[in-house]
């Protein structure tokens, strides 16, 4: 385990006090823990303290102590032992945790970590020029099907490609970080395959109970099979390709408009997705939120999804979108939208 320091004392403030809504916060969690183990709110308790600060800082480590009414050294103990918490001053805009460990360094991580020392800094735990970006390599963060993958905060992007970081890279320093999209950056639905299922992907036929299948049995007597008619070919339908494009239930679509709805916001939709329903005339998130049921049957059948849509809620997650943004979508999922 490496060596985990506090910061030079020309980094740490004079002192640290939480926010008047984190300082509620902090009694309410406190309370949580019975008589006597109140000192077990330690760990969120500093995740708080560095959430709000960036980092956690020498300061914030004592002022924690003293309301759980332990001595410092077991505080700082416990900021030293975990790497979640942030020693050092770190990115103001972004910290970017790369993950390092073995299914990750297989699929490219090394790329990863080449893209943070030529965007950011040659050296893990250097902020850039400007103080906004930082980075460290990490252990894994639990998306080993979907790497290689960086945290940001408390998010995960997963699926990199070098190319694709530097762009992440660029909108967070710019202060577009909150419009990147979270999880997946290819058309992949959390950890699902690559370009939708491939098993699983019917119901199993139902079988026959008991009874009557023990009254099948005692009725069916004992004799050759009959011989069978060769089966007629199959006939087409479009329930067994895409449904046509000139079908009543297709969705009306709309001409583009100069600033259209982020579509990948809505769970389940992938870069691919979204450019799939432009073609369509599918630009915003009112428009989804006012699909009807054969108008979802529809989108579902054209993109192949069995039943997906259904299963995502895009018409709940587009109809909180439409109405407040991420801030609705967060009141409603209790998440941000990815």
């Amino acid at each position: 385990m490496s060596v985990r320091r506090l910061a030079e004392d020309q980094f740490q403030p004079a002192a640290f006090a939480f926010n008047k809504e984190n300082a509620v916060w902090a009694e309410k969690t406190i309370k949580k823990y019975p008589e006597g183990r109140q000192q077990s709110a330690i760990i969120p308790l500093m995740m708080r303290a560095q959430e709000q600060e960036g980092w956690v800082t020498r300061a914030a480590i004592e002022t924690i102590a003293d309301m759980l009414d332990m001595a410092h050294i077991r505080a700082l103990e416990v900021a030293t032992f975990y790497t979640q918490f942030q020693l050092n001053p770190v990115g103001t805009k972004a910290h970017i945790q790369v993950c390092g460990t073995t299914p990750c360094m297989l699929r490219g991580a090394e790329g990863l970590v080449k893209v943070c020392k030529s965007k950011i800094n040659g050296h893990a735990f250097e902020r850039n020029a400007d103080g906004t970006l930082s980075w460290e390599e990490v252990e894994c963060q639990g998306a080993c099907v979907n790497a290689p993958m960086v945290v940001i905060g408390k998010d995960t992007y997963e699926d990199l490609t070098p190319e694709r970081l530097e762009e992440i890279i660029d909108a967070f320093s710019a202060g577009e970080g909150s419009k990147v999209p979270t999880g997946p950056q290819i058309d992949r639905v959390f950890s699902a395959p690559e370009g939708g299922l491939t098993s699983l992907t019917t119901e199993a036929p139902k079988a026959k109970s008991s009874a009557v299948a023990k009254t099948t049995a005692k009725a069916a007597p004992v004799a050759a099979p009959a011989p069978q008619p060769e089966a007629a070919p199959a006939k087409s339908s479009a329930a067994e390709g895409k449904p046509a494009l000139t079908d009543k239930n297709r969705p009306a679509g709309i001409e583009k408009p100069a600033t259209p709805d982020d579509l990948k916001l809505i769970a389940g939709v992938g870069p691919k997705i979204e450019a799939i329903l432009h073609e369509l005339g599918i630009f915003t998130f009112a428009q989804v939120a006012s699909w009807h049921e054969a108008e979802r049957h529809w989108v579902d059948g054209y993109l192949n999804f069995k039943g997906r849509i259904e299963r995502d809620e895009w018409v709940k997650q587009a109809e909180a979108l439409a109405k407040g943004g991420e801030a609705e979508y967060i009141k409603v999922f209790g998440k941000k939208p990815r």
